[in-house]
Parts: C-alpha cells; sequence; structure tokens
C-alpha cells in the first residue's frame, strides 16, 4: 500500500490548510534568565506535516485513532542556523470533546492551526531561554484554541500537544547558538536534581490498547517485556465498561500473571493500567480492585494511571494502589495540585507537554518526593529519544531501581521502519529494545540519543528556505 504524504507550507491562516477538509497561568518565578547564555533571535518560521497510518485502529478514551499526523516546526535564527522540532499531534488524548466532535481529520487541522499561530507569533521574537519563551507564548495559543474550537473548557493539554514542534526548535536553536552538543549542558541548573541520573537500562513499557489481541500481549510477555500499559475503561456506559474491563483483566493475567522476570523484587510481572479519566466514581474503581483481588492480579497492579476524570478533584490518598497523573498534570501548577490530592506518580510527556513545561513539572516532583516516568503518545523514533532523554535521568522507580519509558509506535504505525530511517543514528543498539529494556551505554550519553543531531529527512522539506 502506498502511504499518502501531505506536506503543507503555513502562512498562518485557516486557508492554509483549508484543502483537507475542515468543513493556567504559568509561574513566572519559574522562567531562567541565564546571563551566561547567549539569547537567540528567530528570524523566520516555517511549518509543514505528515499524516502516518496506523496498522489498526488505536483504542482509548473511549474513541480510535485510524492516523496520526506528525508535524515540523522549522526555525531560523538571526544568526542563520536552521533547526527543525518536531511534534506528534493526539487530539484524542489531549482533549477527547475535541476529537469527539469533529471529523479526525479536521481535529488534527484545528491542532495544527495552533502550532501554525504559535510559530507566526515567535517570529521576530528573542529569548533568553526556551522555557521564558513557552512562558510567554502559552496562554494566548491556548486562548486561541479555545476560541476556535469554541470550546470554553479546553483542556491545556490541547495547547502544550500543539506547541512540541516549536519548543523542540527552540531548544535546538538555543543549543546551536551556544555551542552546546550534549543534552546534560542543555538543562538548567534550577532543573538539574530532578534529571541528574544516567541509567544505563530503562525499561521499554509496551501498549496494550482494546483491540491487541490476547496472543500478542503473552508474546510481548515471551520477547522480554514485563512492564506493560493496559488501556483500560473501555467504550460504552460504566456498568458496560467495568464488565468489558473486568473480562479484559481476566484475560490478561490468566494469559501472562503466571510468567516471571529478573527485574523485579517479587518476580512477578508488574501490571501498569491507564483509564485515562473513565471511571467517573472511586466505587466504581474499587469493584475492579475486588475483582483483581479475586483472581489473584491485584498484587501485581504497579501503578494505575488517570483513574478519574480530572474536573472532579476527587481526592486518592485513600487508595492503597499508587495513581498516577498523567494528561490531568497540564502544568507545574497542576502537578502539585495533583500530588497534594493523593496522586504518588507522575506520567512525564516531553512529547506531548514540550519539553520545557516538562522540567518543570519533573522539578515540583522532584521537590515533594514523587516518583516519575516517561509515558509515550505514540510518537515517532525520534521523538522517543526526546521521551528517553528524560527517562534516562530520572530518579529510579520505586521497586524496579531503573527508569521507566514507554514505547508503542512500532505497535501502531503501519510505517514504522521507513519513519526510524529518518532517526540520525537509526541502528544504533540504544534504539532498540533489547529483553524488556533500552541499554543506554557511554556512546548514547555522548550522542544526546541523536536528539540534537540533524535529521537529513525532516531538513530536506525546508530545503527551499
Amino acid at each position: 500500500m502506498i502511504t499518502r504524504r501531505k506536506f503543507v507550507k503555513t502562512t498562518g491562516t485557516l486557508a492554509a490548510i483549508s484543502s483537507i477538509g475542515l468543513s493556567s497561568s504559568l509561574c513566572r518565578s519559574g522562567t531562567l534568565k541565564n546571563k551566561s547564555m547567549k539569547p537567540v533571535t528567530i528570524q523566520d518560521v516555517d511549518s509543514k506535516f505528515e499524516r502516518e497510518p496506523l496498522i489498526r485502529p488505536f483504542g482509548f478514551k473511549g474513541g480510535y485513532m485510524s492516523e496520526i499526523w506528525q508535524t515540523m516546526s522549522w526555525m531560523q535564527s538571526e544568526s542563520g542556523f536552521k533547526k527543525v522540532g518536531l511534534c506528534t499531534q493526539s487530539v484524542l488524548w489531549s482533549d477527547a470533546g475535541v476529537f469527539s466532535s469533529n471529523s479526525e481529520a479536521g481535529g488534527n487541522a484545528i491542532m495544527y492551526l495552533l502550532t501554525e499561530r504559535a510559530m507566526q507569533m515567535v517570529k521576530g521574537q528573542r529569548f533568553s531561554s526556551p522555557v521564558e519563551l513557552l512562558d510567554n507564548i502559552l496562554e494566548e495559543v491556548y486562548n486561541y484554541g479555545v476560541k476556535i474550537t469554541g470550546k470554553p473548557g479546553l483542556r491545556k493539554t490541547f495547547a502544550l500537544n500543539a506547541l512540541v514542534g516549536l519548543d523542540n526548535a527552540a531548544w535546538l536553536l538555543y543549543a546551536a547558538e551556544n555551542g552546546i552538543t550534549n543534552f546534560d549542558d542543555l538543562i538548567p541548573q534550577e532543573f538539574k536534581p530532578a534529571l541528574s541520573h544516567h541509567h544505563e537500562k530503562v525499561a521499554s513499557i509496551p501498549l496494550m490498547a482494546y483491540s491487541i489481541p490476547i496472543e500478542e500481549i503473552r508474546q510481548a510477555a515471551d520477547e522480554g517485556y514485563f512492564f506493560m500499559k493496559i488501556k483500560i475503561g473501555q467504550p460504552g456506559t460504566q456498568e458496560e465498561m467495568l464488565e468489558k474491563d473486568k473480562t479484559r483483566l481476566t484475560e490478561i493475567h490468566n494469559a501472562i500473571g503466571h510468567m516471571e522476570t529478573f527485574c523485579t523484587k517479587d518476580g512477578k510481572l508488574p501490571y501498569y493500567f491507564d483509564a485515562n479519566g473513565r471511571y467517573e466514581k472511586k466505587e466504581t474503581l474499587f469493584r475492579l480492585l475486588d475483582h483483581a483481588k479475586k483472581i489473584g492480579a491485584y498484587d501485581q497492579i504497579a501503578i494505575i494511571e488517570e483513574p478519574f476524570p480530572e474536573e472532579k478533584e476527587i481526592d486518592v490518598s485513600d487508595i492503597e494502589i499508587r495513581l498516577a497523573a498523567d494528561e490531568s498534570a497540564h502544568t507545574d501548577e497542576d502537578a502539585l495540585k495533583r500530588i497534594e490530592m493523593g496522586y504518588r506518580a507522575i506520567a512525564l510527556k516531553a512529547i506531548a507537554k514540550t519539553l520545557s513545561m516538562t522540567m518543570k513539572i519533573a522539578n515540583v516532583a522532584k521537590k515533594h518526593k514523587v516518583p516519575c516516568f516517561c509515558a509515550d503518545l505514540t510518537v515517532n523514533p525520534i521523538l522517543v529519544d526526546w521521551n528517553k532523554a528524560i527517562a534516562a535521568r530520572l530518579d529510579p522507580f520505586p521497586g524496579l531501581g531503573i527508569g521507566l519509558l514507554e514505547t508503542n509506535g512500532h505497535q501502531n504505525y503501519k510505517n514504522w521502519e521507513t519513519m526510524f530511517s529518518y532517526h540520525p543514528f537509526n541502528g544504533a543498539s540504544w534504539t532498540k529494545t533489547k529483553d524488556g529494556v533500552f541499554e543506554l551505554n557511554d556512546d548514547y550519553y555522548e550522542k544526546s540519543g541523536g536528539i540534537l543531531t540533524d535529521s537529513g529527512h525532516y531538513l530536506e522539506m525546508f530545503n527551499n528556505l
């Protein structure tokens, strides 16, 4: 099958993408002013995107995606440096309401409009750090999103997702202007305590969505994957969802519950459930946990991520199992609020909430001794290493002693191998999972996982500029 990719040079107006069929305040005191670093002036900008098809419909939050847009944000500095930042869009994850109220392409187009608006906003701007740049534009970009979606309660993750490519481009331009060639040297001093480790191993976490056959889950365990993310909160009413989730948990536990691993203290495979806010009441979640106890799976549940709708603000301090905040921790301020509500882990997404915001969130978690791990957004191979850069430097996750990194693109993209060829170090040992982990050697850290190295594929898209 031939993959259709569409490249669009944008001009910052709705008309620029009409051909594709469109029918919280931040803590300013956290902004860094590093006087030893050279400020950057953005002279010119541009953006494009590719539409990547999936192997099968990808289900979570009660919905299904069939393709994922990869957007590119190009920046040129006043000094002449040119950099491309990448973003993988996920409208369903960032705001399920926008996804359900538009066609799939329409929702993606709306998010892309936020990206393009932001690119035009920063053209001509001078910034002292990428964190400062994000602080300066986030609220305006978010308000623009509220306007064009017509959704007053638009989730801030929608705007942050749209800004990932811009933020990455800003970091790359900042590194080039200041002669920085190693990611460790790029981390602002304020955030180094939260990102000071150099793990030799990081667990590679695959995602088992609603539609993944049980046999594929068993096969993943046979291949050495020992920490798997399992989507719960299936479509339907709360009762229908619960019964489907109970059946799914039983099937999974029967298939892999007996398997062993050397990577955990008890030798059992830990379960990582992600509900994406689908459980509306504690009582419903407790009924699922009672079922887990009944079938002997309870003690293997290591994490439950985002069980409840964000807006309900349910205190979870009485729940024994470690609950993790993901999309509800939009910003560092939101992360602190979740920690105060009893959440005992934070899922970081440098590839969904921007690297700048992720550093701020990780910093808050570190100060409150709350462990973090990195969750995926079904991103492309280069962005996997942007996420890995964070996972490799976080404190060891309790009970495991290593970092955790979810990556599921290989399970979902129809053209994953072609996308991998765009990675500047495609084929390097540290880009591959071996026995359920990424092995991160000196070469990995010396090359910063390739994230500071230009990708010929993406730069060539802007050759005419």
